[in-house]
């Protein structure tokens, strides 16, 4: 998996935006201009994609998966999850 060091986003109360690409190839996460986009194998279906996301996202930030909370985007591709 290519999963950068995002600990530097790790404290608490940082809103980080990124767009998801549910069925890919592999998981990984790629720092863009734009933003953070993310990869998960998953389809997007029942949440199950992202369950995926969190799981990806808090191993990059190091911090449980529990300090994740999704404020925007919970069927959209576009998302905004912020660190509590």
């Amino acid at each position: 998996m290519d999963i950068p060091d995002l600990s530097a986003l790790a404290q608490p109360g940082t809103t980080i935006a990124l767009r998801v690409t549910p069925k890919a190839a592999r998981n990984r996460i790629v720092a863009e201009e734009g933003g953070l986009r993310v990869y998960v194998t998953t389809v997007p279906e029942d949440g199950k994609a992202n369950a995926a996301v969190v799981k990806l996202l808090a191993k990059a930030l190091g911090v449980p998966k529990s300090r994740l909370t999704l404020l925007r985007g919970h069927t959209s591709r576009d998302k905004v999850f912020q660190v509590d």
